[in-house]
């Protein structure tokens, strides 16, 4: 007898501790900028007491807004969101010559 194995969820998204999809790649690239910020700041020579707090608040703002986002909007929210930002408002046709050539383009020369 043969045994298959059924792939449940496949097309489900990736979600890790309740982030789901993209927003684990905006945590990720979030925790590297301030790790290169604390860096950077480290060898300037800005004291440990302006870094620490500095970058633990920035830190700890990233984390909120990024779970904030990702159950606010869901796997593909945040990007439908930019998009329907980019939509007009309305389309303004002021005159019929648009649809006159078209009906002319359509069934030939007419005229």
């Amino acid at each position: 007898m043969s045994v298959y194995q059924i792939n449940k969820g496949v097309s489900k998204p990736i979600v890790f501790r309740g982030l789901k999809a993209q927003y684990i790649a905006y945590l990720a690239i979030g925790l590297v900028v301030l790790l290169i910020s604390f860096a950077v700041l480290y060898i300037c020579g800005v004291s440990l007491w302006v870094i620490l707090p500095l970058i633990l608040g920035l830190g700890t703002a990233l984390f909120f807004g990024v779970f904030r986002l990702s159950h606010r909007f869901g796997e593909h929210g945040l990007s439908k969101h930019f998009a329907k930002k980019q939509l007009p408002d309305f389309i303004a046709c002021r005159s019929r010559k648009l649809f006159i050539h078209l009906k002319h383009e359509a069934y030939g020369n007419l005229a």
